[in-house]
């Protein structure tokens, strides 16, 4: 984060491609626009952007105070999932003659183009806008140059024959705006690679891109499916009630995961006072749901192992391969995340399985909490990591 004599400095400067300044402290939207622009970088100098709140359109505070409140929801930027893929921001509260100022820096992305609601917002000088198609094409051709997540890389072998493009259609309405689909003259591949879908330098799908949308993902990455027994004790080795291979494209995988968990969950009725009940549940669905999810959009691609959902009498366990990933350690599972593969997480936030990024574990938690279940086990090793869910004791 800069100092005070460099806040100060650049509020002498005036508005730029990396300065931006606002008294409003309420509009959202116009927060994340800025963060969304200067994430995408269009000048390319590689520079973080800053977003001042709290000063006018000359650099001058206006009298606000800064409250932690302001602060806590601009730090939600980051995590909230209209920003895709997630920007690196950093907030911080300056008290300065005038009035206090609040600060957003957001660095460059590694992913552009970075889109905010479904739109491209961009930076040139002091204007921010949507970008056309040039100045969008432009920032995919510089993401594909230098891709780093394994799910954003192409895989040489493929074709776009190997694409369900009504699929990606489907998916494509809720990811996009309306006004952008309605002006869009690209061609099919150009839409694609937009969301890292598809890369047009080596003229093929990326990993992303055949994971969710491909015809028989398995083909290219054979440990893409989850494994599933449902076992009548507490052994592997007893003969299981169902098994299944649940694969295919993630829309079809997701869907199948759900009704999987809502065949086999159990409730019953616990009195709580007079004539109300309580409906609980030997097993959470929440929980379920949100740690499978977790594990489907974290673990690792390129292993040839399935993730394994083993239902026993007693206990869930969910082994994802993998391990944990980045800054994230056993003792910060609850207050730290990053994300192995930024363009699988995107998607499953726009398809609705992913609420708020950062939160499906404390959500898990909390479900077990209120379920009066006992807590969740988590171990690790750099191969997979294991989830337990156990049962409900009546």
């Amino acid at each position: 984060m800069i100092t005070k004599d460099e806040l100060e400095t650049l509020l002498a400067g005036g508005e730029s491609g990396r300065v931006e300044f606002t008294a409003s402290q309420g509009d959202t939207d116009k927060f994340s626009k800025a963060v969304c622009a200067f994430a995408n970088d269009f000048s390319n100098d590689g520079k973080p952007g800053f977003l001042f709140i709290g000063v006018n359109d000359k650099g001058i505070p206006c009298g606000l105070k800064v409250e932690n409140r302001l602060l806590e929801v601009l730090g939600g930027l980051r995590s909230d999932g209209n920003i895709q893929p997630l920007p690196v921001i950093s907030v911080e509260k300056f008290a300065l003659e005038g009035g206090d100022v609040a600060v957003v820096e957001v660095l460059p992305s590694d992913l552009p183009p970075v889109r905010f609601k479904g739109s491209v917002w961009i930076r040139t000088g002091p204007r921010k806008g949507i970008a056309n198609e040039q100045e969008e094409r432009i920032l995919t051709e510089r993401r594909i140059s230098k891709a780093r997540s394994f799910d954003s890389s192409p895989v040489m072998e493929s074709s776009l024959g190997d694409i369900s493009l009504p699929l990606f259609a489907a998916y494509r309405e809720g990811a996009v705006s309306a006004d952008v689909i309605e002006s869009n003259h690209r061609a099919i591949e150009q839409q694609l690679a937009s969301l890292r879908f598809y890369d047009t330098k080596h003229h093929c799908p990326t990993v992303g891109g055949l994971l969710i949308f491909g015809n028989n993902p398995r083909y290219y990455f054979p440990g893409a499916y989850i494994q599933f027994l449902k076992l009548p004790g507490i052994h592997l080795t007893d003969i299981p009630e169902d098994q299944g291979e649940i694969s295919g494209d993630l829309f079809s995988v997701l869907r199948e995961l759900d009704t999987r968990i809502k065949s086999n969950i159990h409730t019953t009725l616990s009195p709580l006072s007079g004539l109300r009940e309580k409906t609980v549940y030997d097993f959470p669905p929440v929980a379920i749901r949100e740690l499978l999810m977790n594990a489907v959009m974290h673990r690792d691609y390129q292993s040839h192992t399935p993730v394994r959902l083993y239902w026993y009498s007693d206990r869930i366990e969910i082994q994802s391969p993998g391990g944990l990933y980045g800054e994230v350690t056993l003792e910060t599972l609850t207050t730290r995340n990053s994300y192995r593969n930024p363009v699988i997480a995107e998607t499953m936030k726009e398809l609705g399985f992913v609420n708020k990024f950062g939160y499906g574990i404390q959500r898990a938690l909390g479900a077990l909490r209120d379920n009066g279940s006992p807590e969740a086990e988590f171990q690790v090793d750099e191969r997979i990591f294991l989830t337990i869910i156990p049962i409900r004791k009546s």
